[in-house]
């Protein structure tokens, strides 16, 4: 069986079984089976998280390095709407973020660099890393040790996208992705009677005023040349419309690029909310969340990873991104560590391949598998040797 063809069974049994985050035991077991079946020792971390470790026995140099190669294993909480064989067989969960594919990539990635050990000195060190999606998988990792049992000197991780061309790879350099922060307030007011307004402390138009004035921040604080984005997703309160309500929960989101714009933005809300308070006479509390870390890759890594992409795939594969996105992702933390960078493997090839991450038609062409499999593997050994 060709590489292409037992990439694309490994992705569609994994396709098929999807398990959300810190529940990713088949996945698990499953890519401890494949890494086991090329000679890759492996142990566990965090239950569902795995990591494989390989030597490479080529010539020896004045330094060993390690080299690490992530990939993360969950699913999302979506139903699938694809109609394909391979359709996702668990209600309501299904990899609509293309986890399946990097995971997929990696094993790919593992099975050539096996194959190549003794092509290179160095150690390679695969981390299948468990519950992106719902954050703090990265940081479990870390904690247990991923990158200290055996010291990392470099990091790549794989992600596959709809918005490039199967075949293709896109690098960027600097600043990736954004940080992402969750706030959940609580403002308490005075329930009343709706006829009788000046007895009660409204906590909807307290809300009202604090979720206008958050759009100011990023319009009127914040440097125009910094992207930033303070979204609310969730508002709840009230409970009949002739009662004043005395209480409402508000839930948001921040996103930016650096820790000093993320620093401000959260002193500007809970500005915001003092004046709120003092103006309508109510109060409140603010749980305010760290959940990941903005994605700012090592200039010098990106620097690898683009000349092996040009010699591997070729100039015109290479897709060089100049703007980062607002989303997020917890690879982050792994670059925090530890110089590295993430990589886009196009997946886009035609309307059915060519849906967002999170939807409930997302699908990738698994031509791009093999591709993307070399080109890690590749690079892999272009980090060892510098």
């Amino acid at each position: 069986m060709n590489m292409f063809e037992r990439l694309k069974n490994i992705r569609r049994t994994i396709h098929q079984n999807p398990e959300l985050g810190n529940e990713e035991f088949k996945t698990a077991g499953l890519v401890e089976k494949i890494l086991k079946e090329n000679k890759i020792k492996t142990y566990r971390l965090c239950k569902t998280g795995v990591v494989g470790i390989l030597e490479g026995s080529g010539k020896t140099g004045a330094k060993q390095k390690t080299i690490a190669l992530r990939a993360d294993l969950d699913a999302l909480p979506i139903s699938e709407k694809n109609k394909v064989s391979y359709k996702s067989k668990n209600e309501c969960v299904m990899h609509a973020c293309g986890h399946d594919g990097n995971t997929t990539i990696m094993l790919g990635a593992a099975m050539l660099l096996a194959e190549k050990k003794s092509s290179f000195s160095g150690r390679v060190q695969f981390i299948f890393q468990p519950n992106e999606e719902a954050s703090g998988g990265a940081c479990r990792m870390i904690e247990q040790g991923v990158l200290s049992k055996n010291k990392v000197d470099a990091i790549l991780g794989v992600h596959v996208s709809p918005w490039i061309k199967t075949g293709k790879i896109g690098l960027k350099y600097g600043a990736m992705m954004a940080g992402v922060d969750k706030f959940t307030v609580e403002i308490d007011g005075l329930t009343g009677h709706g006829a009788y307004p000046h007895l009660s402390k409204d906590a909807i138009l307290a809300a009202s005023e604090f979720i206008l004035s958050l759009q100011s921040i990023v319009s009127r604080v914040i440097n125009p040349l910094e992207p930033a984005v303070v979204s609310v997703g969730e508002i709840s309160g009230g409970e009949r419309y002739n009662i004043i309500c005395g209480k409402i929960k508000i839930v948001g989101t921040v996103r930016t690029l650096n820790d000093k714009t993320r620093d401000r933005i959260k002193r500007e809300i809970i500005n915001r909310l003092d004046g709120m308070a003092k103006i309508y006479g109510v109060s409140y509390k603010i749980d305010y969340k760290a959940l990941g870390s903005p994605l700012i890759n090592d200039d010098e890594i990106v620097k690898i990873c683009e000349q092996s992409a040009n010699e591997f795939l070729g100039k015109d594969k290479v897709c060089l991104l100049t703007e980062p996105s607002m989303g997020g992702e917890d690879f982050a933390e792994y670059l925090r560590k530890v110089k590295g960078c993430f990589i886009y493997a196009g997946t886009s090839s035609c309307a059915e391949t060519s849906y967002p991450w999170h939807h409930e038609n997302f699908d990738i062409d698994e031509k791009a598998l093999p591709v993307a499999a070399e080109y890690i593997a590749y690079t892999a050994i272009k980090i060892l040797e510098k």
